[in-house]
Formats: structure tokens, C-alpha cells, sequence
């Protein structure tokens, strides 16, 4: 294979010019590359490049990533996890993305692309401002009046969710306020995508920022995030640090209720609330927050994240952050156990991903299971991890060569009896992780799964918007 060679190609009559002509301009027979960037929809050529980045199935020395496809359709899910985030060397960033709608695929990839840079430049200019008020005298003192009414108002939430009254350190202020900023102008930028459909598709996201013991999450929508920690008997507990902030929660139905949005659910799913247009009955959206979702921004659905903060201590061990496909039929405790009893690192996201497949169908036989997707983030050090690997099949080739030694490794996880009636599924609930993970195959198909679809995060498109209209009322917003 030769380089690819710049081609200056002249019109007749036009004059010769290089300046937007580059390798990576054209093809090898001289053919215009079409640029792939924020405005195209398609992966950042730029990011793909990034060192320290995982965003596919793999893991590292303290990460592990797997998502696999449901039975709806196009896998809507996206991960990402980022060492050395900001230049920082002690820093990492983690996130979980959950797409819904017909190009919730889309805007998933969309804002795990841009989150991380996003946030890091509104840091960096968050620093460049703080130094820049310093220098001026005026502005600094009106500047210590603004943060002091900032912090005591932070103070006074902060003492609520903290009654011991730890100080909250110097990071997280300039942190969460960088947060905000970021997710609004990701929303404000989706509402602009020249070639993705926002209206009636969006995404989930739960993000982590780890920043030496110090702990920052960001939550919008029903993904889940949570923290496997040692309590004073040395047993393993499961601590949720974010709250699935669904339509039926008191303080997002008032809102949305406030801004003449409907909130209830159907009578063939009680359990799950959903949001409604005021003049018709779509899109029956199964989360009071999220990116896109533009038909319902003026009904009471937000893109704000739900930030908290967390001190970590010696006894965390790692933290959970997945999507609803997975807390959607396991409990926290049951996630946490399945990691801890994994063989290795490398195998631990994929053992859940597994486990819940495999809950799905006992669970639910008659229903589609939904894509599932886990970051594992171990907090601790350890002697017997193995060699760093980024390529997409490592999870795999991991579990595949040692497979009759995760056998006898893995603890079986213990979950409720099922009738003897059941048949096969008393012989899946018996089974073993290891033996969940060798049978589990991604072309292996389920007959009872041909029933209805269960907890779709969309139900239907907005009928009373028409391509006219929707041109003039969505984008009013900007």
C-alpha cells in the first residue's frame, strides 16, 4: 500500500491553491473524503485517536467495559471510559449512555463523543477565569461575593445530604458548575444537528468523574450507578449513588406536571409511569430527564443532571454504572455479587451483561430483552490483574480460553427458586456464571421472546407534528 498523496485539482480557468488540500482530504485517486465531525453524525476522527480511551468492549488495568445488543433492534447503548481526563494523571472519567427513539443510537454516540472534551473546556476556562478575576482587584471582590453566595447555597444542600458535616473539597464546585454548562450546551447543540433527528429521540447518561478520593456523578434518566463497598463486618454492600430519576418521582412529576405535561402510566404496565404531550397521548417517554427529546423540552422534561458527591474510603472496592436494561431485573446487591465473583477483571462487565440476559428470560419470558451495558470501575489495587488489552474481543477471548478454569472459580449466585413446572427455567437458574457466559452465545435465539416488547423508553412518535410544523416550533427554543 502507498501513501496517500495530497491532489490539487484545478478547474479550467481556476487558479492552483493548497491551503484546504491535505492527505487527509482526499483519497488516493483523488476523490473528496467527506469530513466525519460533530456535524456529520458519524464517529470523531480526532477522538478515535485519543490515548487512555475506551468506548467498546475491552478492558484494562482498572476498568471493564461490555455492552451487548437486545432483542429490540439496533443497539442504542454507548460506554466510554477516559484515564488521565484533563491532563490528569490521577483522574478518570466513566459514562454510560442509553439511547431511545428511532436515532437514539445516534445521539448516544453524539454525547459520548462530546461530553468529555466539552466538559474539559469549560474547565479549563472555568481556571482561566478564576486567574483572570484574581488580576483585577473590582472583580475580584465581586467575585468573592458570587462564590460566597454560591458556596453557602452548595453548603446548605450539601449539610442535608451530609449530616456528619465533611467540607466539601475545592474541586467539586468548579466541577459540578463545569457539568451543567456542558449538558446544556450539548442539548443546545442536538437541537441544531444538521443530520440528527433529535425530536422524538434522545439518550440516558450517568457519568463519573474520579478525581484522586474524591468522587463527582452525574445522572440523567434511569441509568444506574452504583458503589461496592466493605461495611464494618467486611461484607460486601451495595451503595446506589445515583437515583433513576423517572416520571413518577414527586419532585420531577410536579414539574412536569407544572409545565402541562401528563404523567401516568398504561393500564397493561402499571409500574411504569411515562410522559405525555398535553394533547395527545405520545410519546409516553419512560424518563423525566434526558439529552434530545425536543417534542416534550417545553413539558416539564429537562436535560439537568443530578450531580452528588462522594468521599471514597479504603473500603470501596469498585462501582457499577449500567444501564436499565440491567437494573431492570437485578437488584444492586445481585449486580455487585455477580462482579465480586467474577474470575478476573477483564470478565467481570461481561458476567453481568450475561446474568442479566439471562434474568431477562426467566423473568420475563414473553418480552424483548433491552440492551445492556456496564462499566466496571475498580477502585483498588491488585497483585493478580492481568495485562492491560484494548482490543473489542478481549473480553472474549478471555472467557472462550479459560473457560473450564472460570468453572470452578466462580461462586454461583444465589437468586429465588423457580416451580419445578418451570423446566427450563429451573435448570437456568442452577446454572453458574461460567456456564451463563459458554452458553450464552450472541446468534442464539429464544423462542419465547416473539411476545410483546416490555418497558420501551418510547412508545410512539408525536402524530400532530408535521415535518412543517416541527421546523418552526422546535427550533424556536434556540
Amino acid at each position: 500500500m502507498g501513501l496517500c498523496h495530497s491532489v490539487d485539482r484545478k478547474e479550467p480557468g481556476e487558479t492552483s491553491t493548497t491551503t484546504a488540500s491535505t492527505a487527509e482530504d482526499t483519497l488516493g485517486s483523488g476523490r473528496w473524503r467527506r469530513p466525519r465531525g460533530y456535524k456529520g453524525g458519524g464517529e470523531i476522527e480526532g477522538t478515535q485517536q485519543v490515548l487512555d480511551r475506551l468506548i467498546s468492549n475491552g478492558s484494562s488495568k482498572s476498568v471493564c467495559l461490555y455492552t451487548q445488543q437486545g432483542k429490540k433492534g439496533t443497539n442504542q447503548d454507548a460506554m466510554l471510559f477516559f484515564e488521565n481526563f484533563c491532563s490528569r494523571d490521577d483522574t478518570v472519567f466513566c459514562g454510560v449512555f442509553d439511547g431511545h427513539g428511532p436515532f437514539g443510537h445516534m445521539v448516544a454516540k453524539k454525547v459520548r463523543d462530546t461530553l468529555p472534551f466539552t466538559l474539559s473546556t469549560q474547565l479549563k476556562l472555568a481556571s482561566e477565569s478564576e486567574q483572570s478575576v484574581l488580576a483585577n482587584e473590582d472583580e475580584e471582590e465581586e467575585g468573592q461575593r458570587n462564590e460566597s453566595v454560591t458556596t453557602t447555597t452548595m453548603d446548605e444542600q450539601w449539610c442535608e445530604l451530609n449530616p456528619n458535616g465533611e467540607q466539601l473539597p475545592e474541586m467539586y464546585l468548579p466541577l459540578k458548575q463545569a457539568l451543567l454548562k456542558s449538558c446544556q450546551q450539548i442539548d443546545k447543540e442536538l437541537k441544531m444537528h444538521p443530520t440528527i433527528d433529535c425530536f422524538c429521540s434522545g439518550t440516558t447518561s450517568v457519568t463519573l468523574i474520579k478525581q484522586g478520593e474524591d468522587l463527582v456523578v452525574g445522572n440523567i434518566g434511569d441509568s444506574r450507578a452504583v458503589l461496592a463497598t466493605r461495611d464494618q463486618d467486611n461484607a460486601l454492600v451495595a451503595v446506589q449513588l445515583t437515583i433513576d430519576l423517572k416520571p413518577d418521582l414527586p419532585s420531577e412529576s410536579a414539574r412536569i406536571q407544572k409545565c402541562k405535561g401528563r404523567v401516568f402510566a398504561l393500564q397493561d404496565e402499571p409500574e411504569v409511569a411515562r410522559v405525555w404531550l398535553p394533547n395527545s397521548d405520545s410519546p409516553g417517554l419512560a424518563m423525566a430527564r434526558a439529552f434530545g427529546d425536543f417534542c416534550l423540552k417545553d413539558y416539564g422534561l429537562i436535560s439537568v443532571p443530578d450531580i452528588n458527591y462522594r468521599r471514597l474510603t479504603e473500603g470501596d472496592e469498585f462501582i457499577i454504572l449500567a444501564s436499565d436494561g440491567v437494573w431492570d431485573v437485578l437488584s444492586n446487591k445481585e449486580a455487585v455479587d455477580v462482579i465480586a465473583s467474577a474470575p478476573s477483571r477483564s470478565t467481570a462487565a461481561r458476567a453481568l451483561v450475561d446474568t442479566a440476559v439471562r434474568s431477562w428470560r426467566i423473568k420475563y419470558p414473553t418480552s424483548k430483552n433491552d440492551d445492556c451495558t456496564v462499566v466496571c470501575l475498580f477502585l483498588q489495587d491488585s497483585s493478580n490483574v492481568a495485562k492491560d488489552s484494548h482490543k473489542e474481543d478481549s473480553v472474549e477471548s478471555v472467557s472462550i480460553s479459560n473457560k473450564e478454569e472460570e468453572e470452578d472459580e466462580i461462586v454461583q449466585v444465589k437468586e429465588e427458586s423457580a416451580p419445578k413446572s418451570c423446566g427450563i427455567e429451573s435448570k437456568m437458574m442452577t446454572m453458574t456464571i461460567a456456564e451463563c457466559i459458554s452458553v450464552a452465545q450472541d446468534d442464539e435465539e429464544w423462542s419465547a421472546l416473539e411476545g410483546l416488547t416490555r418497558v420501551n423508553s418510547l412508545l410512539s412518535i408525536p402524530r400532530l407534528f408535521s415535518g412543517e410544523l416541527r421546523s418552526t416550533s422546535w427550533r424556536k427554543w434556540l
